[in-house]
């Protein structure tokens, strides 16, 4: 099956000779690229309640499209009843066709159902080129039914690339369309 996604053409299209332009690059395959997009949650009530993560990987799943796996603690916190091994959240990283699928659903879709929505931070990168995206309700995703959903909580987005600098990140970033704050 021959599918391709509107940004994965866009990247190879507009956002490939764009960053060549403004950094460049001598070859194609110097152009930072999108590795991956991980969704977490991480579950706080998990140390008394089991099945608030077994909700949180259905959750995770239904938005990413693809199963969620469930995550445990390494080591022993008292001070939060925590014990090495126990269940504590859920993640899933996508990549390829289903990474770009999920980027198109966060950027038209979800992230225009923000109440009051000004743009994201552009402070969430590591200095390795990475970017982390926090976002308070699950539900703000077409997939999830609010009626079905016992407690809304957030997660984490972080999308992984290929780039070196965080200018480099926040350029490729924003020419995919993440709507950063002037």
């Amino acid at each position: 099956m021959d599918f391709s996604t509107k940004l994965k053409d866009k990247y190879q299209e507009q956002i490939v000779p764009a960053l060549t332009e403004e950094f460049g690059y001598q070859n194609r395959m110097e152009v930072p690229r999108l590795k991956k997009i991980v969704l977490s949650q991480g579950v706080g009530e998990a140390t008394g309640d089991k099945k608030l993560v077994e909700q949180a990987v259905e959750q995770m799943s239904m938005i990413a499209g693809q199963k969620a796996i469930v995550t445990y603690s390494r080591k022993d916190i008292s001070n939060f009843k925590l014990r090495k091994g126990m269940p504590i959240g859920a993640k899933v990283t996508l990549r390829g066709e289903r990474m770009f699928e999920f980027l198109e659903r966060l950027l038209w879709s979800a992230l225009p159902r923000i109440r009051d929505f000004n743009g994201i931070k552009n402070n969430g990168f590591d200095g390795r080129g990475n970017y982390t995206l926090g976002i308070t309700e699950q539900i703000i995703f077409p997939e999830m039914n609010i009626d079905r959903v016992p407690r809304i909580t957030g997660m984490d987005i972080t999308f992984v690339t290929s780039a070196e600098t965080d200018k480099e990140a926040l350029a490729l970033l924003k020419n995919f369309g993440l709507p950063f704050k002037k």
